[in-house]
């Protein structure tokens, strides 16, 4: 959800048996890379018809991490992304909820509006090799890839679509 700020409000919730994931413990908000080798919930942000987008991965632990990318999986090194996002962490018995709010600041221009494309990795407790499962709003492609254009399919504050 667009923010009057112009900050955006996500949320995500699984819902099964959490025994059965590996889910990090909360710890310090703090900026960490590699979060996507384990549970966390990732957020790809692009201005409407733009190429540039931003990546934002949130743990359950509280870490963080945001990438500024200029083209399809080009990291754009000189656009720093410091703003750190308040991530709120809930695990019940059958369910794991992630509350995250970004600032206005480390998103990109949005005068069309947003694309977003909302995605989690799942890793498994129960299993000897740590399998992950890979989810999300779309897959364009037969493999998951995340940063796939076509998989921000969703659209907010745009001229049709106002929220």
């Amino acid at each position: 959800m667009m923010r009057a700020d112009g900050g955006l409000s996500l949320a995500f919730r699984v819902w099964g048996d959490m025994v059965r994931l590996l889910i990090p413990m909360t710890g310090a908000s703090e900026r960490t890379d590699l979060l996507w080798e384990h549970t966390c919930f990732e957020a790809f942000v692009a201005g409407a018809g733009e190429p540039a987008y931003r990546e934002f991965n949130f743990s359950p632990s509280g870490q963080w991490a945001a990438y500024a990318f200029s083209d399809y999986r080009q990291r754009d090194e000189a656009l720093a992304i410091n703003n750190a996002p308040q991530i709120t962490s809930r695990l019940y018995a059958g369910r794991m909820e992630i509350e995250a709010r970004l600032a206005p600041g480390g998103l990109p221009a949005c005068a069309g509006g947003l694309q977003i494309g909302l995605a989690a990795v799942i890793e498994a407790a129960d299993v000897v090799d740590g399998s992950h499962s890979y989810w999300a709003l779309r897959h364009p492609a037969l493999r998951p890839d995340f940063h796939h254009r076509d998989a921000f399919s969703l659209e907010l504050g745009g001229p049709r679509n106002s929220v």
